[in-house]
């Protein structure tokens, strides 16, 4: 009967099957024995009061389980020979704890439980804690006080300087006393926080909504062969924050300010603007233009505390996935340019976007629709250009030129010796334009040898034809 019960009901019902257990027994023994069973009654009282006494569920279902094994013997109802042949019998196999653990018991430790249910009742079979729980028992007093002091003096030594020192000193015996030992004490009293004093209070956070924040961050890859030149590739990625969408990721041949513009350019099109950008203090992403394109989107932007790489875990995070499901087993040496790697990285991004992510429960697209309400898309693509424009101010020299990273433009003589605000793209330097009252006026490069050719459009200081008086020939 008792292996019956234990299989019908599993392991996260073990109080139930435990209170069945004890019920059956009585319930067999009333019919059996008649009223003399009725003193039986006492041990449920005494069970359901000390359920209610004890606030330690473990230790209460342990001791229900210890009962159901002893109750045919308290009851008298066994039908072995005797009660140790009983005892043998159902320690022959294993039996399964109520947390799960798998235990062989010899009979004798169910005659000990047996004796003190009988001088003790259900407290008898409760788990009892060590008295010198969490002492150590091979550390004295004066090794315990020189560890403290080693710790307040030291703040970063670990446990294996600390034990050498403690043998050097005399305060403990190598033959006595193990390494675990230290270590062990160093865990339970939680000295080990001390390895770091300046460790940083972190708590896992993420935005309400996609949209959010976006984090982003470059990731030094592979090296890939184009045209004969063993080249490093980068990787730029940018990660949505709530559903760990990657909404941006490309590679190149440079990590710089750039690069990472295109990147969230492409990313805002096509998944929205965010509220808040998560970067590093790196260059590419600590700059004068990116801080004006970000102003212009109005998007707050936020720097990582310096060194402090945790601080951005969820890109951290995806990247090493990137580098575990895809770049770890790819092989270079099968992509002849950089157009092909991004195509293949393409691929992966759209197969990672839509596979199931354990941390939300669900896949990053689909958190990202379900939160879509809340994106807010650019005004339109031709404001989304203007703002990504880089900007500069230049003054006007008197031959109607400015100067851009050390080249010369020809701008229109109309601003010559005034401040101009310049807007361009770096890779598109022929769509630069001056900006001037809402209005585009284009520069272009200077040809100093055309312009050499090119008739002036100068009207004389004095036209002496329209002046009157005598001729003289």
């Amino acid at each position: 009967m008792l292996c019956l019960f234990f299989r019908v009901f599993p392991k996260r019902h073990a109080a139930v099957r435990l209170d069945s257990c004890i019920f059956l027994f009585f319930l067999f023994s009333y019919l059996r024995h008649g009223c003399q069973a009725v003193d039986g009654l006492s041990y449920f009282q005494e069970v359901f009061a000390l359920k209610k006494q004890f606030n330690n569920q473990v230790a209460i279902e342990m001791a229900y389980f210890r009962f159901a094994l002893i109750a045919p013997v308290i009851q008298d109802v066994f039908t072995d020979p005797s009660k140790t042949a009983y005892y043998r019998r159902i320690t022959e196999n294993e039996l399964t704890l109520p947390d799960g653990r798998i235990m062989r018991y010899n009979p004798k430790t169910l005659e000990k439980w047996e004796e003190y249910y009988r001088k003790f009742g259900m407290d008898g079979l409760m788990p009892r804690q060590r008295s010198d729980a969490g002492t150590p028992r091979s550390l004295d007093n004066r090794a315990i006080d020189q560890i403290y002091q080693l710790r307040e003096k030291f703040p970063r030594i670990n446990a294996t300087l600390i034990y050498n020192k403690l043998i050097e000193d005399g305060f403990i015996n190598q033959s006595e006393v193990s390494l675990s030992s230290v270590q062990r004490f160093i865990k339970r009293n939680d000295l080990r926080a001390a390895v770091n004093p300046n460790q940083k209070d972190r708590k896992a956070f993420e935005e309400a909504y996609p949209g959010g924040m976006y984090q982003a961050d470059t990731c030094y890859t592979t090296y890939i062969k184009e045209n004969g030149k063993l080249r490093r590739t980068y990787l730029i990625h940018i990660v949505d924050d709530h559903c760990r969408l990657i909404v941006g990721a490309r590679f190149f041949y440079n990590d710089n300010a750039y690069n990472f513009q295109l990147v969230l350019k492409d990313a805002i099109a096509r998944y929205g603007l965010c509220k808040k950008i998560y970067l590093d203090n790196g260059c590419t992403y600590a700059n004068a233009q990116l801080a004006l394109i970000c102003g212009s989107l109005g998007i707050v932007k936020i720097h990582t505390p310096v060194r402090d790489g945790a601080s951005k875990a969820k890109v951290e995070r995806s990247f090493r996935t990137v580098k575990d499901t895809w770049l770890n087993g790819f092989d270079p040496s099968e992509v002849a340019s950089l157009e092909e790697l991004n195509r293949l990285l393409a691929d992966y991004v759209r197969k990672r976007n839509t596979t199931f992510n354990r941390s939300i429960n669900t896949t990053p697209m689909e958190r990202y629709q379900l939160g879509i309400a809340h994106v807010r898309p650019p005004k339109s693509q031709e404001w989304l250009d203007e703002c990504f424009m880089n900007r500069i101010t230049r003054k006007v020299n008197l031959d109607a030129t400015v100067s851009i990273d050390n080249l010369s433009y020809d701008v229109p003589m109309q601003f010559i010796r005034s401040k101009v605000e310049i807007r361009f793209l770096p890779d598109r330097m022929q769509d630069a334009y001056i900006l001037s009252d809402g209005i585009h006026y284009p520069i272009r490069p200077t040809n100093r040898v055309e312009n050499g050719r090119t008739k002036r459009n100068n009207t004389h200081a004095i036209d002496y034809s329209k002046m009157g008086g005598p001729i003289h020939v």
